[in-house]
């Protein structure tokens, strides 16, 4: 396999030497044009396909407007060198048409199950034409552009190259060289310019660091623990995405090897053995989750991303489910492991209950604990949200939850020990619902006492006359032509 760093006379690069040296340089932007993009056509939610149909389209847009077509009936192939570069816009087409293959390659890494082998050949295959456009678009930059330009372009070949390389999972030590080039041009260019670059470079110099110290990580210069790869891989940016995707790998492998030595799962002082390893690997991925919402810093997370951490710790636990209940399936009549199969698989919140009645012997704090659990699931009622115009409705809604939180209150005050933030929470609960059962009652008979007042007003509205009717017959209107789809008091003469 070729190494990148000779890519550029391996990529069939034909870059011719100018004789004018008086021609005006041209200047890109190129942070700040991609950053605009990318934002603006995908990226900002990782849709990484609209992303490439946009750079399609752009393309299509500036070989029309160069007249730069590869022909209509016989393709015929046009190249970009030095002499061609008469305008900014070539460098444009070189720019997006790099854009294109690298979000072609990263929509295949985004596939839902994860590219397979012939997907990750075409992936790696994207990012080689990647790396050949950028390194084009660097090195024509340099003749053509200025001084600005062409260091942006260096730092994007560099990132390029780095991304490649991180891909393949090999040559750290060149795919670190690269990503270090790059951060340190985005560092030098953020001291400069406007407010709005400095801010692009800095944030460019922050995605950056995740992919160095990932590299240093991999040849032995940094040993990065699993919390320091979690707190990393919560940030946010398209450059971090092929980071984030070697990151889970990387999770995976950390938990398969501490799940070769968990052999047991503790549970309110009763212990079930699990021997399944993928059981192990996804019960241990949940833990981990838990912890981060039950930490110092759980205060500080948003609730967005409190659901998005439940939601992957109940994925986590369905996995493990799965995986218990195939072993379910295949423990045959071994009554003694079916029944800790069994024990396994209901400790979990939706079947608590069910587990005194597992099969196996019940123990007091098991039974209080189901207990407990069966009383803070009166707070998934609260106040229900209703329509105004439906008081009945609502009266009955209310009713309910005040039953269901009385029920839960003298349950609660049956329990030793109760808590009592609880009890201080349902009791709110309780006079909440009693306040709206009272607002309901009271509108909706307000409501009942306007309907003959409301009736009694427009009986004596009406004419029995016929002289305020508005409407004339039929007969009477016969030249004007009223249209059946459009405004009711729109009418026009009907032509002779």
């Amino acid at each position: 396999m070729a190494k990148v760093n000779d890519s550029a006379s391996s990529m069939d690069i034909d870059i011719q030497k100018s004789t004018g040296s008086d021609q005006p340089k041209f200047s890109i932007n190129v942070l700040q044009l991609l950053k605009s993009a990318q934002m603006q056509h995908g990226l900002r939610h990782g849709d990484y396909t609209r992303y490439r149909r946009y750079c399609t389209a752009r393309l299509r847009r500036l070989y029309k407007s160069l007249k730069f077509t590869h022909g209509r009936n016989k393709y015929s192939r046009k190249v970009i060198t030095e002499s061609t570069v008469t305008d900014v816009r070539f460098l444009h087409i070189l720019l997006y048409t790099t854009e294109r293959a690298w979000s072609h390659a990263m929509e295949k890494r985004q596939l839902p199950d994860g590219p397979n082998g012939r997907q990750r050949i075409y992936l790696i295959g994207r990012l080689r034409k990647a790396v050949k456009w950028a390194t084009l678009f660097a090195q024509l930059c340099a003749l053509k552009g200025d001084s600005r330009t062409s260091l942006e372009a260096e730092a994007y070949a560099s990132y390029m190259k780095g991304n490649l390389l991180f891909e393949q999972d090999q040559n750290w030590d060149m795919a670190l060289r690269n990503f270090k080039s790059a951060r340190a041009v985005y560092e030098e260019l953020g001291k400069y310019g406007d407010l709005e670059n400095q801010v692009l470079c800095r944030e460019r110099v922050e995605e950056l660091e995740p992919s160095i110290r990932y590299c240093l990580h991999k040849i032995g210069q940094s040993n990065l623990q699993a919390s320091e790869l979690k707190q990393i891989g919560e940030m946010e940016g398209p450059a971090l995405d092929l980071f984030k995707s070697k990151l889970e790998a990387v999770m995976a492998e950390a938990r398969s090897q501490q799940a070769a030595s968990m052999t047991e799962f503790n549970w309110l002082g009763h212990r079930f053995p699990i021997s399944n390893p993928k059981t192990r690997v996804s019960i241990l991925k949940a833990q981990e989750l838990e912890k981060d919402i039950q930490g110092p810093t759980a205060d500080s997370l948003s609730a967005e991303k409190k659901l998005a951490v439940f939601d992957k710790i109940f994925s986590a636990y369905h996995d493990a489910r799965s995986c218990i209940r195939n072993d379910l399936v295949t423990a045959g009549s071994a009554e003694n492991v079916k029944d800790e199969l069994n024990g396994l698989d209901k400790a979990n919140l939706a079947d608590l209950s069910d587990l005194v009645t597992s099969g196996r012997d019940s123990k007091g704090e098991e039974v209080a604990f189901a207990e407990e659990c069966t009383l803070k699931s009166a707070f998934t009622w609260r106040n229900p949200t209703v329509w105004r115009e439906k008081r009945a409705e609502a009266y009955a809604l209310y009713s309910r939850a005040l039953s269901v939180t009385e029920n839960a209150l003298q349950k609660l005050q049956s329990v030793e020990n109760s808590e009592q933030g609880m009890m201080a929470e349902l009791k709110a609960l309780h006079q909440q619902c009693r306040s709206n059962i009272c607002i309901e009652h009271a509108t909706g008979i307000l409501e009942e006492q306007k309907i003959p007042e409301k009736l009694s007003k427009k009986i004596s509205n009406m004419s029995l006359t016929g002289a305020d009717k508005k409407d004339k017959l039929l007969a009477e209107k016969l030249d004007v032509y009223e249209p059946a789809v459009s405004d009711s008091n729109t009418k026009s003469t009907s032509p002779d």
